[in-house]
């Protein structure tokens, strides 16, 4: 089988700890997007839902950052911050060691990873579930994309990860899902948290929309840095669904900048 679904979606923690806060229409906006897409997974029929994501210092930290790193477990517990806070409740996430074994061996044809038995979800995987599979019904598959401590993993090596997920699954007969979950421009935990670039934003969308690998590649750490904030290098989970798309181009079905959910919120999906 191959990639029956590929989409991107924000996973910023305000989006469910600090929902009502938004300007209505904005937030409507968000939550419409988040359930036309949560239809058009359920619709691809998918086996499995490979999650890319940039996780916060929960699992990973400087003694031990791999670039990539692949779950390999049956199940999944998060999130791994206070529910009451976030508004998501404790649970356990199911996943398929199995699959995730095949799948990984067939990446390893042509990137390099690490992998991880044991797994603790932060928001930056729990918050799409949420919205995207309410009922914990889907196996999962996370992989984790060094986003947080410098050397981060070169543009062109994230791209090559997605293409790498997309040729493993073409060769296993399970129906394959991928979402990549990220900021774009967003300055975490920082004075300057609630900052939006627009502009950065919207350019940074179009190119992943019209998915040319060298424009997606084409950004130095130091520019994202400067123009998108230390949130903006998970531009790589995007980068990485790209990849995984084959060449398919994209739709952008929202994007707004709330503030208050202190970064650009989006939605979108690969017309595969």
């Amino acid at each position: 089988m191959s990639i029956v679904f590929c989409g991107v979606c924000s996973h910023g923690p305000g989006i469910t700890a600090r929902t009502e806060r938004a300007e209505p229409h904005k937030r409507e906006r968000l939550l419409q997007s988040y359930a036309r897409m949560r239809q058009a997974l359920r619709d691809a029929k998918p086996d499995v839902l490979v999650v890319i994501a940039a996780e916060h210092f929960a699992n990973f930290f400087m003694n031990n950052m791999p670039a990539f790193a692949v779950g390999m477990a049956d199940h999944y517990e998060g999130p791994i911050e206070d529910p009451e806070w976030l508004r998501i409740p404790h649970t356990r996430v199911p996943g398929n060691r199995d699959v995730s074994l095949r799948l990984f061996k067939g990446m390893m044809q042509e990137v390099d990873l690490s992998y991880c038995e044991e797994w603790k979800f932060d928001h930056g995987i729990m918050v799409p579930l949420h919205h995207l599979t309410p009922d914990y019904d889907l196996p999962v598959i996370p992989i984790n994309i060094n986003c947080q401590n410098p050397p981060l993993a070169p543009l062109h090596r994230v791209y090559a990860l997605g293409q790498a997920i997309r040729s493993a699954a073409e060769k296993m007969p399970e129906r394959v899902a991928v979402i990549g979950t990220g900021g774009i421009s967003h300055w975490p935990c920082t004075p300057d948290t609630g900052l939006i670039n627009e502009e950065w934003d919207r350019e940074f969308l179009r190119r992943w929309a019209d998915n040319n690998r060298d424009e997606l590649i084409d950004y130095t750490d130091e520019a994202t840095y400067r123009d998108g904030g230390q949130g903006g290098y998970e531009i790589r989970t995007y980068i990485a669904a790209a990849g995984a798309a084959g060449g398919a181009k994209g739709e952008i079905w929202c994007y707004e900048p709330i503030p208050d959910f202190a970064c650009g919120c989006t939605v979108g999906v690969m017309k595969l």
